[in-house]
């Protein structure tokens, strides 16, 4: 093959290339897929797992959810919580301030677990977010 015909089967690839990416540049401009965010108290689940937020309280030291979780056998019960707030995601939890309830631990497959995650305090409105098994669920006020 000569050069010329090598140097226009590039040039053809890279064209094809450019359109591709348009075409996909367009598709996403015009995606208008919405997530959905749930009421408190609405159950959810998540792969293997049963979720509920019960209710948020902002406070001064924390930011403190109570929820309910069933489905898998001494699975974590902290992992895959988020907090959406301000902008951005808080996903550290720290320690609930002392006798705003149970602190979450593990979980139980028949039994349903009522307990709390705590986020640091944030200012404005929040949502709550939940991630496992590739999905997530997000709840708020």
């Amino acid at each position: 093959m000569s050069t010329r015909k090598l140097i226009l089967t590039a040039l053809i690839c890279g064209l094809l290339i450019m359109v591709a990416g348009g075409v996909k540049l367009f598709e996403v401009a015009n995606d208008t897929a919405t997530a959905q965010v749930f009421k408190l108290g609405d159950m959810r689940t998540l792969g293997d797992m049963t979720v509920t937020v019960k209710s948020i309280s902002q406070q001064p030291s924390a930011t403190v959810v109570t929820v309910t979780m069933n489905g898998v056998e001494g699975a974590s019960a902290t992992e895959g919580w988020r907090l959406l707030a301000g902008g951005k995601v808080q996903s550290p939890l720290i320690t609930p301030p002392s006798g705003i309830g149970v602190p979450c631990a593990t979980t139980a497959a028949t039994t349903v677990t009522t307990c709390v995650v705590a986020f640091p305090p944030s200012d404005g409105s929040v949502t709550v977010a939940y991630l496992r098994s590739g999905q997530q669920s997000e709840w708020a006020p």
